[in-house]
């Protein structure tokens, strides 16, 4: 039996991109790396999906409290239509509202301390990782 291909995960930032990637069999996701959001972006996105046998990427969409798209959510989605051309995989979106607030959460409930929490990136690798989780989650439920 073929495993299928795993999945990639990104908390898409103005500054920084938190990149997660799935376990083989689609269960856990982990963070993978924070990239610098450059030109050479989604180049290496697609460096890392034919690395790890990515066969979707999902992003993070940051809709507004009233589910609607901000200016934020303008901007993901203009980088979304960038990836799609560029990274040669499916990509969804799913819902990511309060995903930073979370990641916050999870790493106190860690006992990650304060200073290691202020490290830049590090929030964002947790919440990629979170968003790739859900969207795990929701597949083996559907």
């Amino acid at each position: 039996m073929a495993l299928a291909k795993r999945a990639l995960g990104i908390d898409y930032g103005t500054t920084r991109i938190g990149i997660a990637v799935s376990d083989p069999l689609n269960i856990i996701a982990r963070g993978l790396e924070v990239i610098a959001n450059s030109p050479r972006a989604v180049e290496r996105i697609r460096e890392l999906a034919e690395e790890y046998d990515v066969g979707v990427i999902v992003v993070g969409m940051p809709y507004n409290l009233k589910g609607e798209m901000g200016k934020k959510a303008q901007e993901v989605e203009l980088f979304v239509s960038v990836l799609r051309s560029g990274a040669g995989r499916d990509v969804v979106t799913v819902d990511e509202r309060f995903t930073s607030r979370m990641a916050q959460q999870t790493l106190i409930t860690m006992g990650v301390k304060k200073k290691a929490r202020q490290v830049k990136g590090i929030v964002d690798l947790t919440a990629a990782a979170l968003i790739l989780q859900h969207h795990l989650d929701g597949a083996r439920t559907s």
